[in-house]
């Protein structure tokens, strides 16, 4: 397959290599795009095709990865309207807030569009990513599953779920690095160097959702097995829910799923 991704930043260059890992692509199938013309460069020199003209960067390309910024997008689909073949291009956007309709609207209502939400945990390959799809084919949404799969887990849900999916999977990356920072910051107060109480605190994290995915528990079933009547555990728990944990973290998750609906329509 030959592949060219509209903007190769970080996530488009994760992108990247999922390609190359599924197997999809090898890297002279592959054309990238920059505006940093010392970023094409350095793309370049890893076998990639590099190009700054969007248009002749997909004249070839049997699927297009859009990877720019909200505020980019109308730009880049501008660019690339005259040069997409409807009946033969698969399009997969990874843009934040950006509805399928958004694309149906600037490129053709006929378009074959798999939209794709990960986080930036595919640099390690246990990223989340929800998937939604309008006029693609099952081919085309096996083929993209397939390559978030390389990166870690990947569902397909409703379109109207993609705001949320983004706060849940996207944005929670930073939610759960918050709790693990403030986890590493109490090991620091009850005894522990620094970097000992980070590294504890992330590999326990680790840990608990390792248990939730093998297990296929919900995360009442492993508390109940780590809290004791008149335990240490229980005690801590309760004093953190006083404190509103749960609260918290929910008002956040539906905060930014509110936000990320609107991000295009912001830019």
């Amino acid at each position: 397959m030959k592949a060219s991704i509209i903007g190769g930043g970080n996530i488009g260059m994760a992108l990247t290599e999922g390609l190359i890992n599924s197997l999809a692509c090898e890297p002279a199938d592959i054309t990238i795009t920059r505006r940093n013309l010392a970023a094409l460069e350095s793309i370049a020199g890893k076998g990639f095709k590099a190009e700054t003209d969007n248009a002749k960067a997909i004249q070839d390309a049997d699927a297009i990865f859009i990877c720019v910024l909200p505020q980019q997008l109308d730009e880049a689909l501008a660019q690339i309207r005259p040069a997409i073949n409807l009946k033969t291009q698969l399009v997969v956007s990874v843009v934040t807030g950006a509805h399928t309709q958004v694309f149906r609207e600037k490129l053709g209502e006929n378009i074959r569009i798999v939209r794709a939400m990960p986080n930036t945990a595919m640099k390690v390959r246990e990223s989340m990513t929800c998937l939604s799809a309008v006029n693609a084919t099952e081919k085309d949404i096996s083929l993209v599953q397939d390559l978030f799969n390389t990166m870690g887990q990947c569902i397909v849900i409703n379109e109207d779920l993609m705001s949320a999916a983004t706060a849940l999977c996207a944005c929670g990356i930073a939610f759960f690095l918050r709790t693990i920072r403030a986890a590493s910051q109490g090991g620091v107060e009850i005894g522990f160097h620094a970097h000992d109480a980070l590294t504890i605190a992330a590999q326990t994290a680790f840990g608990a959702a390792k248990l939730l995915i093998a297990n296929k528990t919900h995360p009442e079933q492993e508390i109940d097995k780590v809290t004791s009547p008149k335990g240490c555990t229980i005690a801590g728990l309760n004093e953190m829910e006083h404190q509103g944990l749960s609260s918290a973290l929910i008002k956040g998750i539906k905060l930014s799923s509110n936000i990320a609906n609107n991000l295009y329509k912001q830019s």
